[in-house]
């Protein structure tokens, strides 16, 4: 699928390009699985949620414009979207750890030219969804300090705005916050770089989260600008072929919800209004997931391949690779160090 030799930009691309056209069956099926199962935990989440909140909900919507809300009915609620929120968080986590074990599984055959099956994927996955939600999670931790910093300095400047700047104190974290945002992004994107190599580690190698880490830094050294323009590249790439693919399921859900929509009354309950919704939230979700689909697979499959060309340069890999495929070694190349395939 690939030379047996250091990548350069077109085969890295044309690698990514096709191992997804010719495993697009094995990763679609295990996208299934996962975003499908993300998808019935948060339908679940909600139906389970409504059924709980339904008497609060009719009688925070029945009020007038001139009644205040009561607690009892307020709290409820919140809780209940806090409850959907945090299993929605933690299943899409899963769903796209599992997605960045499958890719790495993936290419360790492609990269062999060799078949393999779904139910292979998926097992190779699941062994080792653990250790990669630890490399995600690990790498998304040193992304929180600017984030937050950013969030604070948002809803300082809206609290600035609401009193038109009269509050020196939010003023001052307005500017305190974007600061700070800019001031930490540039290392934090640098660590980000350092460690993108970690889940292909985890599961080429069968590395823990922690040594995963240490070998993805150790094979970013001296390359950093390099796998940071290619991974950026693949980002923007796989965010703008999401949001064509996005743009006919958008078009289909306004449609639906118009149509919902006309069929509800002067005064609708909320039962009637998710149900006369329920075909956008459908329509809605089905274009995410694909979308999400892409953004999940792409930039994972020249994550990884940047991972094998990181060893093909600093440990000879191309022999390796070349005796395990049966094809004669690269030209110009020693015999590098013996490569086991998957564990």
């Amino acid at each position: 699928m690939i030379p047996l030799t250091p990548l350069r930009l077109g085969d890295i691309f044309g690698g990514a390009f096709s191992t997804l056209g010719r495993y697009w069956k094995q990763l679609i099926g295990v996208g299934g699985v996962a975003y499908g199962g993300a998808l019935v935990v948060m339908a679940v989440t909600v139906v389970v949620a409504y059924s709980a909140v339904s008497g609060h909900l009719d009688t925070l919507f029945s009020l007038s414009g001139d009644e205040d809300p009561r607690s009892s009915d307020v709290i409820p609620v919140v809780i209940a979207f806090g409850a959907i929120w945090l299993l929605g968080v933690v299943s899409f986590v899963i769903a796209t750890a599992v997605m960045h074990a499958a890719v790495p599984a993936v290419l360790q055959e492609a990269v062999l030219g060799r078949p393999t099956t779904f139910s292979a994927v998926l097992r190779r996955a699941c062994s080792r969804v653990p250790t990669v939600i630890g490399t995600v999670a690990l790498t998304f931790l040193i992304a929180v300090v600017p984030m937050i910093l950013v969030v604070g300095g948002f809803i300082a400047l809206v609290i600035s705005t609401i009193t038109l700047g009269h509050d020196t104190g939010a003023a001052l974290w307005v500017v305190l916050g974007f600061v700070g945002a800019f001031a930490t992004a540039p290392l934090a994107i640098w660590l980000m770089t350092k460690f993108s190599l970690a889940p292909s580690a985890a599961v080429f190698e069968g590395q823990s989260a922690v040594a995963s880490m240490r070998r993805s830094s150790r094979l970013v050294r001296g390359d950093w600008w390099r796998i940071f323009g290619i991974s950026l590249l693949s980002m923007l790439l796989a965010s703008v072929a999401s949001y064509f693919i996005q743009l006919p399921f958008s078009f289909l859900g306004a449609f639906s919800g118009l149509v919902g929509g006309s069929t509800l009354g002067d005064d609708p309950n909320p039962a009637s209004i998710v149900f006369a919704m329920s075909g956008y939230a459908v329509i809605m979700a089905l274009g995410a997931l694909v979308g999400q689909f892409i953004a999940a697979v792409f930039p994972p499959l020249v994550t990884g391949l940047l991972y094998i060309d990181r060893r093909m340069r600093t440990e000879n890999l191309g022999p390796a690779l070349a005796e395990a495929a049966g094809v004669p070694a690269p030209h110009g190349t020693g015999h590098g160090p013996t490569y086991h395939g998957p564990r």
